[in-house]
């Protein structure tokens, strides 16, 4: 079963390509998981249809906010580490987001 894993930044853009390479690697990796890209303004909208939140590094000041509301829908979360975000690691971000879906902490 795929499973969606969103992400977001302050407007969009830069997860945006963050997404484009995590989707690459996915596809080489073989790796049924869906990667989107919004602001951090869609969050609320968008909790119903992801399986994993991943924010952007220099989002993490809103991680409280964020714990709250996937809390409630039964999402997790993570903040993406800079060293994978700052390079557009895609592969170190499929890895992550495996890592968080089956169950790494929080």
């Amino acid at each position: 079963m795929t499973k969606t894993v969103l992400l977001v930044c302050g407007a969009g853009a830069s997860s945006g390509f963050m997404a484009g390479a995590a989707r690459k690697a996915a596809k080489k990796l073989d790796v049924d998981i869906q990667f989107k890209a919004k602001s951090e303004s869609e969050i609320s909208e968008n909790l119903n249809d992801i399986d994993l939140l991943l924010v952007a590094p220099h989002l993490k000041y809103m991680i409280d906010d964020v714990k709250e509301e996937c809390d409630k829908a039964g999402v997790k979360y993570a903040i993406i580490p800079q060293k994978i975000y700052g390079v557009l690691d895609g592969k170190g971000l499929v890895k992550i987001a495996e890592e968080q879906l089956q169950g790494g902490e929080q």
